[in-house]
């Protein structure tokens, strides 16, 4: 067949300068800078003054509005005004996108239970924490919040830069000259391009405290400022029961998550009655999703593809219709949160009633830390808590050093006046006869007193009445004032001692003004786990070698009366590969081809009539992976591992249970090796490291074996690989390894494929006792060993 190559040239394209590009370096460039657009112009906020470019703009284009607080100290507040015409100068001058963008943005930061400290006051229905909507911004109305004022106060004296709106008619802040680091007072959350973000809100208080103590001391440790900033303050409240140290590892790593709870009260009733009130919830659950996590598992639905409620169904629906009578959300203008839970009667155990509905429901949830921010440098990265704050320090600095700077001009060209006019003064006579016989008064004022331009035009503008000899007392009083004053501006940019006491004053001065009382009560609490009560009672189960397992009440045999076991039936071409008497607390083990082990809880099995249920339906298997080898029994069991590639350890059970059906990653068995047959040592445990069974044997598919004592192995919690059992020749796996206390069987194929097994009493076991690790002893089986299985 002839080889047709294609010499058609890769598709180009050429840009604005005349470079001529491939399509695909065309289609890479695009696409990284819309997603540096989208992360730095849109989801994420930038660490210096907390803010989104949307919520920037909203906050600029209302102060320009005069919706702000005026007057001494920022006294009087000004009238609101309907959101829609917010929103139209926002998109009109600063925000070329649609008007839901804006107005979402704009509902997000006036409600409370959004934002710690909300930067908008907001009349009219602005949503609630159910999650019902906003209404439209034609009814609503919206002005700036007081504290506001401590990003929008010093715009106007040089602290930011100013660059172009989208089509150049006017100019807006590149950053807000935030007073307080309200990247972490009221948090962010986003989502860009192969980043997020998801900042908690802080106390101000708090915040402030860390920001004066590290200006104090730079070299502050981690653990000292977690001690002025101890955790996340929620505007809802809640509890955050994450350890210390956890919290510690997640505000230096900038990332990772705290467990948060409700907070409730038990309040007392008549004859002894008692109701459960939940008054605060976990950040982002609302009342309404409390009710309905509460009615799914009162009443449960069939799963997709099951024929009826799992066993963990209905034992959680019977706990929830016995503990609960009632549920209803009385939540109100009077209280936000008020969700009442009614038990059955007043003989319910108030703590298991508490310990079911936060096992169960979104009253005890994970919160995620994520600090991503745009940062000073104008990259966006994930950073500490300390990184935030030295860098929203470093912010402060700056903007504190430009408006020193602007006032100081300010001071000295008002200076330079009032001595013009001081000057004049003196010379009155002489200078009105000056300005009414010159053709050119400026410039012969100028030729005559010696003053600047600007001196000469504020001469010729002022009135005569400024001319008094009261006036002249004035004048010398303000000049006395501003050269005081331009000392001490002088002294903030000359000395950066002074510096950072301003800083400090001015931090302290406004977390006195604005702070508040911490929301979210920090006290460690063990996290409360799902469980469902079982009774515990013998049960055998019952696995195929094709995985189908079912359990079935009762040991198999009466071990008192010598009966045999029972036969059981299997689907056509299935049988039996064991059976495990256990109780029904118990857990079965999952061994995977992959190395994972999965647990599945003994009570959740299928009953003993027909067939069972397949493995697969209650674990999730990775693809390409079967469940090879299984075991049930008690969480102290001490089970031995082998591989064939000839390694192994000790591990006990509940090492490898998990609670995820995922499994949990155990066993390191590369390419080509698969994992043997588990096989239990007596004793449950290593007691003094001599368990009942004392010994292990190992058996090769050559047809070798060794024998050494199980002492020589260690437990190994964490799973791995282990330690070599056998030396094994080229060609050669292990077959199996069983720790016996009389005697093993080694089973195997002949090479007609058919079965044999053959018993290793404890005289040829003894012969075969050797150092672990060793080659062993050659036997004569007539067959390949394919598993070893303890007998007694």
């Amino acid at each position: 067949m002839d080889v047709v190559i294609d010499d058609t040239p890769a598709p180009s394209l050429e840009t604005e300068d005349g470079e001529s590009l491939l399509l695909a370096t065309y289609a890479q460039r695009a696409y990284l800078e819309y997603a540096l657009s989208v992360v730095k112009g849109r989801a994420l906020p930038d660490v210096c003054d907390g803010q989104k470019p949307v919520q920037r703009r909203i906050l600029y284009a209302m102060s320009r509005m005069g919706l702000g607080y005026s007057g001494p100290q920022g006294s009087t507040a000004a009238k609101p005004v309907k959101c829609a015409r917010v929103v139209g100068d926002v998109l009109g001058k600063f925000h070329p996108h649609g008007d839901s963008a804006a107005y979402d943005a704009l509902v997000r930061m006036a409600q409370d239970f959004h934002q710690r400290y909300p930067l908008i006051d907001g009349q009219g229905n602005f949503g609630s924490r159910d999650g019902d909507g906003a209404a439209a911004m034609r009814y609503t109305e919206a002005r700036l919040s007081k504290i506001a004022t401590l990003l929008l106060s010093e715009v106007d004296e040089g602290t930011v830069d100013y660059i172009g709106n989208y089509d150049g008619s006017t100019e807006e802040p590149r950053l807000l000259p935030a007073r307080l680091p309200f990247v972490l007072l009221n948090g962010a959350s986003g989502i860009a391009v192969g980043m997020a973000t998801e900042i908690p809100s802080h106390n101000l208080r708090e915040v402030a405290q860390a920001c004066t103590a590290l200006l104090r001391d730079p070299t502050l440790t981690d653990e000292a400022l977690l001690h002025l900033v101890p955790g996340p303050d929620f505007p809802g409240g809640g509890q955050l029961i994450s350890p210390r140290e956890d919290i510690l590892r997640t505000y230096q790593a900038g990332r990772g998550s705290l467990l948060c709870r409700a907070r409730w009260l038990i309040e007392p009733l008549a004859r002894n009655q008692w109701q459960l009130v939940v008054t605060e919830l976990p950040p982002g659950v609302s009342a309404q999703r409390v009710l309905e996590e509460i009615e799914e598992r009162s009443n449960p639905k069939v799963k997709v593809g099951k024929k009826g409620l799992s066993p963990e169904q209905l034992h959680l629906k019977a706990a929830m219709l016995s503990a609960i009578d009632e549920v209803r959300d009385e939540s109100g203008k009077e209280a936000s949160v008020r969700l009442v839970i009614e038990p059955k009667g007043s003989k319910v155990d108030q703590d298991e009633l508490v310990r079911m509905l936060l096992a169960h429901t979104s009253l005890e949830c994970t919160v995620p830390i994520n600090l991503t921010v745009v940062g000073r440098d104008g990259k966006p990265t994930v950073k500490p808590l300390r990184t935030l704050l030295e860098e929203w320090i470093a912010f402060r600095q700056e903007t504190v050093t430009r408006r020193t700077r602007h006032r100081l001009d300010r001071v000295e060209h008002r200076i330079h006046i009032l001595e013009g006019r001081a000057l004049v003064l003196l010379h009155i006579d002489e200078v009105i006869a000056l300005i009414r016989e010159s053709d050119e008064p400026k410039s012969a004022l100028i030729a005559r007193f010696g003053l600047s331009d600007t001196q000469a035009e504020d001469i010729l503008e002022i009135r005569l009445r400024q001319l008094a000899r009261l006036e002249a007392i004035a004048i010398e009083k303000e000049l006395g004032e501003l050269r005081s004053q331009r000392e001490a501006l002088g002294d903030i940019l000359g000395n950066s001692k002074t510096l950072q006491r301003l800083l400090i004053r001015e931090i302290e001065a406004d977390a006195k003004t604005f702070g508040d009382e911490r929301r979210t009560r920090i006290q460690a609490e063990q996290r409360v786990v799902a469980e469902v009560k079982v009774l515990e009672e013998p049960v055998t189960v019952i696995v195929s070698r094709k995985g189908w397992v079912r359990a079935q009440k009762g040991w198999a045999r009466d071990r008192s009366a010598g009966m045999p076991a029972p036969e059981y039936t299997f689907k056509a071409g299935d049988a039996l590969y064991a059976t495990f008497e256990c109780r029904s607390t118990d857990s079965l083990l999952v061994f995977g081809s992959n190395g994972r082990v999965y647990t599945v809880a003994v009570s959740s099995l299928p009953g003993g009539r027909g067939d069972g249920q397949p493995i697969t339906s209650l674990i999730d298997l990775e693809p390409n992976t079967e469940a090879t080898h299984f075991f049930a029994g008690a969480a102290d069991a001490l089970l031995l591992l082998a591989g064939s590639g000839g390694y192994g350890f000790l591990v006990r059970v509940e090492d490898m249970l998990s609670r995820f059906k995922a499994g949990k990653a155990f066993l390191t068995v590369h390419e080509g090796e698969y994992l043997c047959k588990p096989s239990v040592v007596d004793g449950g445990a290593l007691s003094g490291g001599s368990p009942a069974a004392p010994t292990v044997a190992c058996v090769s598919t050559g047809g070798r074996v060794l024998a050494f004592p199980v002492t020589d192995l260690k437990a190994m919690p964490n799973g791995g690989r282990g330690l070599v059992l056998m030396e094994l020749g080229v060609g050669e796996a292990l077959a199996g390894a069983a720790a016996f206390t009389h005697s093993v069987r080694v089973d195997g194929i002949t090479r007609s494929g058919q079965a044999r097994s053959e018993t290793l009493d404890q005289r040829s076991l003894k012969l075969a006792m050797g150092v672990r690790g060793r080659k062993g002893k050659r036997a004569s089986f007539g067959f390949v060993p394919n598993a070893v299985v303890r007998v007694g």
